[in-house]
């Protein structure tokens, strides 16, 4: 576990934001038009909007923040989108104290603290990949962290690769007038990962420590075949139908790690 830095007494409201993003890939192999069909099928149901409430709403309880206002959206062809915006602390309106009712006048102002997920299902007509890409970005102000959501993200998507992005903006006082411009320690983002998912992948680091910005992207380690393989095994595949598949699907997951494209 990291420990945080001694607590700070502050001028007023912590405003430091602190924002973690990520982009999640999951790679898969469908042969047939009629194989990649049921694959975006497949993908939207089990990623649908309600779902992705769902995985947003127990990340806002994992981190310790309070729901103001949720938004989401099913689309036709593909792909969903949520956002919610949240608060450090329960917000009451002040005409019925003793009850949490949020009025629309602070929901309008809360922006600054939200989690969103969009999805990007999409498949290749030539060379049979399919590829599933979910974005989500948690950004607080105050005391609550992004970070203790990390691993709990992870787990819930199918995740052949993430790329993760946290950076701590703005400053906020103590009560002497200086300014502080992060309140926790922090060497890598991988410094809060669980060690299950850190046997499970390769990780590497690029971090910017002065500007309070991390980078670390990780892919998994092991390649079995079989997991890659949409409503097929490999055991009935040739030896050399296996080569080529497993040639296309490496070649995917090394280009979205590096985000570049090989040389052919």
């Amino acid at each position: 576990m990291v420990k945080p830095l001694p607590r700070l007494r502050l001028q007023g409201f912590n405003n430091l934001t602190k924002a973690l993003s990520f982009n999640i890939y999951d790679v898969c192999f469908a042969a047939s038009e009629d194989e990649r069909r049921r694959y975006i099928e497949y993908i939207d149901e089990a990623y649908n909007a309600d779902r992705l409430t769902q995985i947003l709403t127990d990340v806002a309880e994992i981190i310790g923040a309070n729901i103001l206002n949720i938004a989401r959206q099913d689309y036709d062809p593909q792909g969903a989108s949520v956002t919610i915006l949240i608060s450090e602390e329960p917000v009451i309106d002040k005409k019925d104290a003793g009850k949490e009712i949020i009025s629309d006048a602070v929901v309008a102002h809360m922006d600054k603290s939200h989690i969103t997920v969009h999805t990007y299902p999409e498949t290749h007509p030539d060379n049979g990949i399919a590829t599933f890409r979910a974005d989500i970005d948690v950004a607080t102000c105050g005391v609550i962290s992004p970070l203790k959501a990390l691993n709990y993200l992870i787990e819930s998507f199918e995740s052949d690769i993430v790329v993760m992005d946290y950076r701590v903006r703005g400053f906020t006082r103590d009560i002497k007038g200086r300014k502080h411009y992060i309140d926790h320690k922090i060497h890598s983002i991988q410094d809060y990962l669980a060690k299950n998912i850190k046997s499970r992948y390769e990780m590497i680091d690029v971090n910017v420590y002065q500007e309070n910005i991390f980078h670390s992207k990780m892919h998994l380690k092991e390649f079995d075949l079989d997991t890659y393989l949409f409503e097929e095994k490999a055991k009935n595949l040739s030896f050399k139908e296996r080569m080529k598949i497993e040639a296309r699907l490496k070649r995917e997951i090394e280009e979205l790690y590096h985000g570049r494209n090989l040389a052919d």
